[in-house]
């Protein structure tokens, strides 16, 4: 008897689990797929101006090879590059200058905006100079771009064109990351399957939708909207500062599309665990707005839907209760048929996909870790700056 009601809960739960996971299947925007694309788009007769923004802090290790990419630009209309070196230790400007003279292309500006004030981060001061040195030109769009991200020679044609068939104000592509580690192919890869569950795509594209949200590697934004929402200066202190501009897009009546990049890819290294876990953790308790409930509640969702279907199939298994063994298993196999795709999309062993709770499990324990950092003043660390939890700044209109 005394074992009985243990296994009894279990059950129950892992039943919950398996509706769970057929209602994320079905019901939460087919967030498992990966088709979501660059929408249909034709050439416009006239191509509009762009202007190319590009933070850079320290990121001389990879600006070889993404800026000449964006340099290469095969755009017909005007484009100009507006690279801005966020107070870098490492010589970045200077390599992107001695870039620009070795490859040529699309015109090449470097400046420096000096340390961002109180209440803004790096990140997104040096996209207000960029933009503000960019507007001087008088672009139509600006594609906000991050140092790490390196494009298709066609990449900007393509975007602007989707940008301008859809009627979209914001076209985002996830970048493609790296996956070559092992930790990379335990962790990427569920990275941004974590991310289309929490924000699938589908909904986001969806005028009417309240589902917002960008991938800050590769941001094409229409120009009269940054000034009407007020990008970046609305959200200067969000450190996920790529679903804080969608949501401030579509606020001001914007309209938002994100998929997944076929062409533009991330070349920064994630080799080890800590290096994975770092970039979790720094953002990780912010996507939870820093509140210890939704910390809770997220430990507990993480573990009643990824971790008690192995469990169940374990115990069950062990105790002889088959109604238990059976329930885990179908939630577990529910869960691995909906991680596949991905997989296929970064070209990984389908192998990997029953690991899926492990991973889930690693990623529990860096948001319980990105809470800890933050509660001992080290939260959302990067690149040798902490930005503590924002605190109410008046509005600067």
């Amino acid at each position: 008897m005394g074992q009985t009601a243990p296994v009894s809960a279990l059950l129950w739960m892992t039943v919950a689990s398996f509706a769970a996971w057929c209602w994320l299947l079905l019901c939460q925007g087919f967030f498992w797929r990966t088709d979501v694309r660059l929408p249909p788009r034709r050439d416009p007769e006239v191509w509009p101006s762009v202007g190319v923004v590009v933070p850079a802090r320290d990121e001389a290790a990879v600006l070889s090879v993404s800026l000449p990419s964006l340099l290469a630009q095969d755009y017909p209309g005007r484009a100009e590059v507006f690279l801005v070196d966020d107070g870098s230790s490492d010589g970045t400007g200077q390599l992107a200058r001695e870039l620009s003279r070795r490859y040529g292309g699309l015109p090449l500006t470097v400046d420096s905006p000096g340390e961002p004030p109180a209440g803004w981060t790096g990140k997104l001061w040096a996209v207000r100079h960029g933009i503000a040195r960019a507007r001087a030109r008088g672009p139509e769009y600006l594609l906000l771009t991050d140092a790490d991200i390196a494009h298709a020679p066609d990449s900007l044609r393509e975007l602007v064109a989707a940008a301008r068939t859809g009627g979209f104000d914001v076209v985002s592509q996830m970048a493609r990351l790296r996956v070559e580690s092992l930790w990379e192919r335990l962790v990427v890869p569920a990275f941004v399957y974590f991310f289309a569950q929490l924000y699938p795509f589908r909904r986001i594209g969806r005028k009417g939708s309240r589902t917002a949200a960008a991938a800050g590697g590769c941001v094409l934004l229409r120009a009269d909207m940054a000034a009407t929402a007020r990008i970046p200066d609305a959200i200067r202190q969000a450190v996920i500062d790529d679903v804080a501009l969608a949501r401030a897009v579509k606020d001001a009546g914007g309209h938002v599309w994100l998929g997944l990049a076929d062409r533009v890819d991330s070349v920064r290294p994630y080799p080890r665990l800590g290096d994975l876990r770092r970039m979790v953790s720094r953002s990780a308790y912010a996507q939870l707005r820093h509140n210890p409930l939704l910390l809770l509640g997220t430990v507990a969702g993480l573990t009643l839907v990824y971790l008690l279907p192995p469990a169940g199939v374990v115990v069950g298994a062990t105790t002889g209760s088959t109604a238990t063994a059976v329930a885990g298993a179908l939630a577990w196999a529910v869960m691995t048929g909906t991680y596949v795709p991905m997989l296929r999309y970064y070209r990984q062993p389908l192998r990997l996909a029953p690991l899926l709770p492990f991973t889930a499990f690693l990623y529990l324990l860096m948001t319980v870790d990105s809470a800890v950092q933050h509660y001992r003043g080290r939260g959302a660390a990067w690149k040798g700056r902490t930005y503590a939890r924002p605190g109410a700044l008046p509005d600067e209109g």
